[in-house]
């Protein structure tokens, strides 16, 4: 069996807010640390049929960062539940609302700029 390691690295200032998130995995370049602004983890306790998660930010996460990141987030979601499921239906309805999400976004955010 092999196994792969990823390591996640949280730099926290004095308010334990995230300044900077870093991460590498065994298997891909691992030497190197990656810099992310956000990260967004999952997992599934089969036992409890409960997802456990961990969103982290960090405060030079801009707005319309965080939006993108949720689409993409949303869009691979879609493709996740289709290749695990074959249902291409409902995987197209995930990427419809995820779709409406981000024009409803840039909606708001127009508005907000022409205030």
């Amino acid at each position: 069996m092999n196994k792969s390691t990823i390591t996640i690295d949280v730099f926290l200032d004095v308010n334990k807010i995230p300044e900077k998130i870093s991460w590498k995995a065994s298997d891909k370049n691992a030497d190197m640390a990656h810099i992310a602004k956000a990260m967004s983890v999952a997992f599934w306790d089969g036992t409890d049929k409960t997802a456990l998660s961990i969103d982290l930010w960090s405060k030079d996460m801009m707005v319309d960062e965080m939006a993108d990141f949720y689409y993409q987030i949303l869009m691979t979601m879609a493709d996740t539940f289709h290749r695990a499921t074959q249902y291409q239906d409902m995987s197209d309805d995930m990427k419809k609302f995820a779709k409406a999400f981000f024009e409803k976004f840039r909606e708001k955010q127009i508005q907000e700029q022409s205030k």
